[in-house]
């Protein structure tokens, strides 16, 4: 997942402002919405899908009004329910690197054409469900991006409640967690420290795969197509790159 927040890094620094917000909370309605529905309905307090759904809602800013009008949405209390699954895409990027597409659609035809197409186009190839995902761990991941908090603080309640590891730089941590554990961490680090950045499960990847710049600049083109793409929430995958093809991406 490193490699998938080097991207990140890079395109932060691209694009309209406003149209990636717009993305961001398009992305975060439909978390809200498909929580409500397979959670156990529109009252966070009893569902933990939900509760942390509206975090991460919050995190970005997201106005209460889009946050209640995605609840109803999902809960189907203003009449226009919509019936979004999760759909999870595995393939090889160019470069033989393994790429995990998670995405929430109401048309799974119209996703698989899709994601098929940006991996065909840029040297990939889409591949079966599992067909890359055991090069991958299932973590939970909890993370807090706040210069105040004390890494050492929070690396002892983190283990102190129950979390795997903690990883703290410059103001970011992560905390991760088994699968299972995930919801029980978040608790006592909400207690703790308040509500999270982000609190959900992920993919890490077991090994990396290093890139030279002409491969990391096609496979982020990719990255790209998909991330833009409505139905696409994250994109994860095993790709490496050094800090010196890094600084030469960055000067394209």
């Amino acid at each position: 997942m490193a490699g998938h927040s080097q991207f990140s890094n890079i395109m932060h620094r691209k694009g309209a402002q406003d149209a990636k917000r717009a993305k961001i909370f398009t992305r975060v309605g439909r978390e809200i919405m498909v929580a409500v529905k397979t959670g156990g309905g529109p009252d966070p307090d009893g569902n933990p899908a939900l509760r942390s759904a509206i975090q991460s809602a919050r995190a970005v800013n997201m106005p209460k009004d889009r946050i209640d009008r995605a609840i109803k949405r999902g809960s189907g209390a203003d009449g226009e329910a919509e019936n979004f699954e999760e759909v999870r895409y595995e393939g090889y990027g160019n470069g033989g690197v393994a790429v995990i597409v998670e995405t929430l659609t109401d048309n799974r035809n119209r996703t698989a054409a899709d994601v098929r197409s940006a991996f065909a186009k840029h040297g990939g190839s889409l591949g079966e469900t599992n067909s890359v995902a055991f090069m991958f761990d299932r973590i939970g991941q909890i993370v807090y991006e706040n210069p105040e908090m004390d890494a050492d603080e929070v690396f002892e309640a983190a283990l102190e409640a129950g979390a795997e590891n903690v990883e703290s730089s410059d103001e970011v941590h992560e905390i991760t967690t088994a699968v299972e554990d995930l919801t029980s961490v978040r608790e006592a680090l909400e207690t703790a420290f308040g509500t999270p950045n982000s609190a959900k499960l992920a993919w890490r990847p077991q090994n990396v795969t290093p890139m030279e710049a002409d491969q990391a600049a096609t496979l982020f083109k990719m990255i790209e197509v998909l991330d833009e793409h409505d139905d696409v929430q994250v994109v994860y995958s095993n790709f490496d790159v050094s800090d010196e093809v890094m600084a030469q991406l960055a000067g394209d």
